[in-house]
């Protein structure tokens, strides 16, 4: 656990002095700002548009951090060779990349609660309303990036970059549109062999409505707990079978 952990840290640090990270933030705070003085809100949008809008940037962003993090790093990291040094240090390969999701997974937590802070601030300013629901629509989309994180790190164990980019973008195409695709109808349920991220869409009830309970949040953990743990023990396997 303490070599996991380890990973981990380095690669927190290392995002850090990533542009991309203070880039995004950056682009989405100033974004959450400007939302109110778009001219479509001149005539007095409720504040629930407000909300919406700020979930699909904060998703918007969280995707953008996700993919450039977790398609990149252990490719990168191949490449120069800097690898060998980690996995000399008596580091098993399932560490590694338990360590480097975990990594990543916790600075796209903060880039997430940063975004997510900003939308709350403004909104208090603008609409004088405490909008500290929108911190459950962050955390569905925290747990939502962390499974799209988890397909980016098991394909990067095995291919590049490009590869990983276009498998998380088809997975979560095929995720949100599943129903769509197939064309089920609402009383029909989806396979269970379909991959399903709708349990992470929460707009309706944290933009329209009063937030979802604790039973659903809970559900959408072990959702993503799942999902998480089948595609790093996917990325392991195919990370301890590849010839370094």
């Amino acid at each position: 656990m303490k070599k996991t952990l380890a990973i981990a840290q380095a690669v927190v640090a290392d995002a850090v002095r990533r542009k991309v990270v203070w880039a995004v933030i950056v682009f989405c705070a100033l974004l959450s700002i400007a939302t109110p003085a778009l001219p479509s809100y001149g005539v007095g949008v409720v504040a629930a548009v407000y909300r919406e809008v700020s979930i699909a940037l904060m998703y918007a962003a969280a995707f953008v951090v996700a993919l450039a993090l977790a398609t990149t790093r252990i490719p990168v990291e191949v490449e120069k060779r800097t690898v060998f040094n980690v996995i000399a240090r008596d580091v098993r390969r399932w560490q590694y990349v338990a360590g480097t999701w975990l990594g990543m997974f916790v600075v796209l937590g903060a880039v997430t609660l940063t975004f997510a802070l900003a939308t709350i601030i403004v909104g208090f300013v603008d609409y004088h309303q405490p909008m500290f629901i929108l911190l459950e629509a962050a955390l569905a989309i925290w747990l939502e990036m962390g499974v799209v994180m988890g397909v980016c790190v098991m394909f990067s164990c095995q291919f590049g970059a490009v590869t990983s980019v276009v498998a998380a973008l088809a997975f979560t195409f095929v995720a949100h549109a599943d129903v769509g695709l197939l064309h089920l109808s609402e009383e029909q349920p989806v396979p269970w062999w379909l991959p399903g991220l709708d349990i992470f869409n929460v707009i309706n009830p944290v933009a329209h409505g009063s937030g979802y309970g604790w039973v659903y949040g809970l559900a959408m953990i072990a959702a993503a707990a799942a999902w998480i743990a089948a595609f790093l023990l996917g990325g392991s396997i195919m990370f301890g079978r590849r010839d370094l």
